[in-house]
């Protein structure tokens, strides 16, 4: 028992109230001397003489020297910027090094820095990333469930309350991290695969996927090829027929499914189309679903034909 615990790496982060980019940096690590086998144990504090005797010190401490294990970025001048002018914050910093520890894959790195990594980096450091709406409203999201677990007015200075909460955030978001890579390889799995499919393909204006796909996997592999307007792959148990989309960030369609079509369902859908095993058109007529392939394919064909 004394040997595990002379072997548990200590990690320190500061106190007080946490943001997402100490949490998903202390996640990082986490997931890194977790597959390693290696106990560890995170402390939260601002005292210099236990930040100095630590294995690795991340937003805390003014230093930044990945060969010290030191992930700081409030030092004057900051921790560097990347080359598109995004400044590094702590998450930045450690995936920077341990990103590649954990994908050994580079475009799983990219994407990783790309989707999650970089956004929590810039605000952060006070980028924003996102236009102000004229609702008044904002997106929730990982911000909103991070600022959930803070100590509101009535639980401030109650330590161990905020050291709880941390801990299961980091706990939460090392596990989301752990899927999120997963996922990142499995994407990169079907962009291939869809590259082939449309390479090999006789009919490339409706285009058959045999499995569940997503629509940023498509973009990103059919972005270029303007031809195709319909996508028939599974839907579960299901098949259904997707419209393309103009463009990666657009909800706008190369080519819709018919507005008669919109938020039908069940007989009625089947009614509408002719197509027996029918079973549900999305209002924004971008996807309808079948039962069965030939469903799939016969929708497809008909909002094809419609002018």
């Amino acid at each position: 028992m004394f040997r595990f615990l002379k072997n548990k790496k200590t990690i320190v982060t500061h106190n007080g109230s946490f943001h997402a980019d100490d949490i998903f940096a202390c996640a990082t690590l986490s997931l890194y001397l977790d597959r390693k086998k290696q106990p560890y144990t995170i402390i939260r504090t601002r005292d210099e003489e236990i930040i100095s005797s630590a294995d690795y010190v991340i937003d805390v401490g003014g230093v930044y020297d990945s060969d010290l294990e030191r992930y700081d970025h409030h030092q004057p001048g900051g921790a560097g910027k990347r080359t598109n002018g995004i400044p590094y914050a702590s998450f930045g910093l450690i995936w920077e090094k341990y990103g590649p520890l954990l994908c050994n894959n580079e475009t799983i790195i990219e994407d990783i820095d790309r989707r999650i990594v970089q956004p929590i980096d810039a605000i952060d450091n006070g980028i924003s990333i996102t236009e102000p709406s004229d609702t008044g409203l904002c997106d929730y999201g990982m911000y909103g469930i991070i600022g959930a677990y803070q100590n509101t007015w009535k639980e401030a200075g109650e330590d161990s309350m905020q050291l709880s909460n941390f801990l299961y955030l980091v706990n939460f978001f090392k596990q989301l991290l752990s899927r999120e890579i997963d996922r990142s390889f499995h994407r990169l799995e079907m962009i291939d695969t869809i590259q082939e499919i449309y390479d090999t393909a006789e009919n490339k204006v409706i285009l058959e996927i045999p499995y569940h796909v997503t629509v940023s996997a498509l973009i990103q592999v059919l972005h270029k090829h303007k031809e195709v307007m319909f996508i028939v792959c599974r839907s579960n148990k299901n098949w259904k027929a997707l419209a393309m989309r103009k463009e990666a960030c657009s909800f706008e369609n190369r080519k819709s499914l018919p507005d008669a079509w919109a938020g039908k369902r069940g007989e009625e859908l089947a009614e509408i189309t002719g197509v027996s095993d029918a079973l549900f058109c999305h209002n924004a007529v971008w996807m309808a679903v079948a039962e069965s392939k030939e469903g799939a394919w016969k929708l497809a064909e008909l909002a094809l034909a419609e002018k």
